[in-house]
């Protein structure tokens, strides 16, 4: 599968920061973005559209260096908005920083969502806070193929309102400063600086990746799925509690994972997977214990009972394990490792339990 480069770029009033980027890209050898977008304010765009479109600063560079320009238009270039809709002006009110963080971090949640792409967030521009909140939103998002830089450029050329990168002939511009000293733009110094970052897209449970969510609400899952693992069992309200997430068991499951539970925190032995044709008739006397608790006293005609009748047998043992096991990753996603039902020792001697401590266990 081949993956194409996005280039994601937060900026304010320097928009030259995506030439100067791209500009790097293409003198260190490194793949070129087969699409850019850009995050900005309503003052921003204005600034991006005028130079880089209008005047002509983006074709100019992918001519000077003979590269195809991918489509980019003023459709790629998307003002943050308000809560209420209303485009962002700029950063000043706690409300202006909450809607920031919401629409960066909803760009990048979308932009990696298709794993055929590779996501290059650069936060060279903006203001820092913007930076701030492209950074950690890729780390929340971010995929092994995504990466996270800022462009460093030299001193002289460095935010120079005629600088947009080092053109491959003579170009002189006079200083930024009140020396107004000549510069030559071929001279300029531009490097991309990569920066590491923590991958925590495991944490985000699978509702988070696929739908709409803001800044506070991710980095609460990932908090959660990154914090300790502690287990809630409420057997009347037929539901667990892990990772702070209320689960609703059938009684079938809920007694079965109880079942293990209880025997953990007896300190008996963990069970093993009955053998084909070999029903174990303990399994089953403990397994209906717990499922009593739950149901109560049920007449014959209970499903589950009849089952029993002759002993727990394997296959009623694996269809258990495995709903409760799908159950739990699909609401916890990664953060259900440490609730599953694991086999612990190799066969024939495999045996089954939930890898948490006695402390880690509360029955309500």
């Amino acid at each position: 599968m081949s993956i194409k480069t996005i280039l994601l770029a937060v900026t304010g009033l320097t928009p030259q920061v995506i030439t100067e980027t791209l500009y790097a890209l293409h003198q260190q050898g490194q793949a070129m973005p087969e699409q850019i977008h850009i995050l900005t304010t309503a003052e921003g765009y204005q600034r991006a559209r005028l130079t880089l479109i209008n005047d002509g600063w983006l074709q100019r560079f992918y001519d000077d260096y003979q590269i195809t320009k991918p489509n980019f238009n003023e459709s790629n270039i998307h003002i943050l908005q308000q809560e209420n809709g209303e485009p962002l002006a700029d950063i000043r009110t706690q409300a202006d920083n909450q809607a920031m963080a919401d629409g960066i971090t909803e760009w990048i949640r979308v932009l990696t969502a298709d794993p055929s792409t590779a996501l290059h967030v650069s936060i060279a521009g903006g203001r820092k806070t913007m930076g701030f909140y492209a950074g950690y939103a890729l780390s929340l998002y971010g995929r092994t193929q995504d990466r996270l830089s800022h462009v460093l450029v030299s001193a002289d050329y460095e935010a120079h309102p005629q600088f947009y990168y080092p053109t491959p002939y003579s170009q002189v511009i006079y200083g930024n400063d009140p020396t107004r000293k000549p510069l030559d733009t071929q001279n300029a110094s531009v490097m991309i600086a990569d920066i590491a970052f923590v991958r925590l897209r495991h944490g985000l449970d699978t509702a988070l990746l696929q739908g709409k969510s803001s800044f506070s609400q991710s980095v609460n899952k990932a908090q959660q799925a990154l914090g300790a693992a502690y287990l809630r069992i409420d057997l009347k309200a037929h539901r667990i509690k892990a990772h702070d997430t209320l689960i609703k068991l059938i009684p079938a499951d809920l007694a079965f994972y109880s079942w293990l539970l209880k025997r953990q925190l007896a300190e008996q032995p963990s069970p093993k997977c009955p053998s084909e044709g070999a029903p174990e008739l303990d399994y089953a006397e403990q397994y209906l214990q717990e499922y009593r608790l739950i149901t109560g006293e049920l007449g014959g005609t209970d499903r589950t009972l009849n089952t029993l009748e002759q002993g727990m047998s394997k296959t009623f043992f694996e269809q258990r394990k495995s709903r409760i096991n799908k159950l739990l990753q699909q609401t916890l996603a990664q953060a259900a490792s440490a609730y599953l039902i694991s086999p612990v020792g190799k066969r024939p001697n495999t045996r089954y339990q939930i890898l948490l401590a006695t402390d880690q266990i509360e029955y309500l």
